[in-house]
């Protein structure tokens, strides 16, 4: 996992917080918050997230990535390039999407993710996300890569589960990194084992100028 931003607010203190989890299959974009930052935690999650993930069409999985048990899917034709192109366009825009049973979506005041694992049965309903870029890297049958970018609330493994249910194949994430949180990339990241101990000033984004960036990779 990488960090892209460690917000600092004024008065600094050691309360801390994120700007959204991510999978234990995935890796990338952390933005972290310390002291009073923590407070204006809700604006840095409102922000767009871009993601790229490569989706193995061959089978479901429980848990919607590799880390659950394989449900191998036979395709007697597998889908050509126009068939793929054509799935991805249905899911640009505002979709219906029912989050992953493991998931951190509370159901009865309890998370969706404890309840799977004990093995209970989970029902989520679907609810509205919005996908505002969602191309093509690469396509091998049977992995596609794909870029999204998307708002709060998206789960990318059920977009692959569900691009492959389009399909009529299978599909889970193979792999998956959240390249960007709002203005925060990637390629500003530091590894989360290289971030100095302890912290000092140049290594904290302070509180006004992260709020200033906010706007910087707002969808057109």
């Amino acid at each position: 996992m990488d960090v892209v931003a460690i917000v600092r607010g004024r008065a600094g203190g050691a309360r801390t917080g994120h700007a959204g989890t991510l999978d234990p299959l995935a890796e990338g974009v952390l933005v972290l918050a310390l002291g009073r930052a923590t407070k204006s935690l809700d604006r840095f999650m409102a922000t767009v997230k871009r993601y790229r993930t490569v989706i193995d069409l061959s089978a479901f999985t429980n848990t919607d990535d590799r880390e659950g048990e394989r449900v191998e899917v036979e395709v007697a034709d597998p889908p050509d390039e126009a068939a793929v192109l054509a799935a991805l366009d249905a899911f640009r825009g505002r979709i219906m999407q029912r989050p992953p049973a493991r998931s951190a979506v509370k159901v009865g005041g309890r998370r969706a993710y404890a309840m799977s694992r004990r093995g209970q049965s989970v029902t989520l309903e679907p609810r509205p996300v919005e996908i505002y870029e969602l191309d093509l890297v690469r396509y091998q049958w049977p992995t596609i890569e794909i870029t999204v970018c998307c708002g709060k609330g998206t789960y990318i493994r059920s977009l692959a589960r569900d691009i492959g249910g389009h399909l009529g194949t299978g599909g889970h994430c193979a792999t998956l990194r959240r390249t960007a949180v709002g203005p925060f990339t990637d390629d500003q990241a530091v590894p989360l084992d290289d971030v100095p101990q302890p912290l000092g000033d140049a290594d904290l984004i302070p509180l006004d100028t992260a709020i200033g960036r906010l706007d910087e990779d707002s969808p057109s």
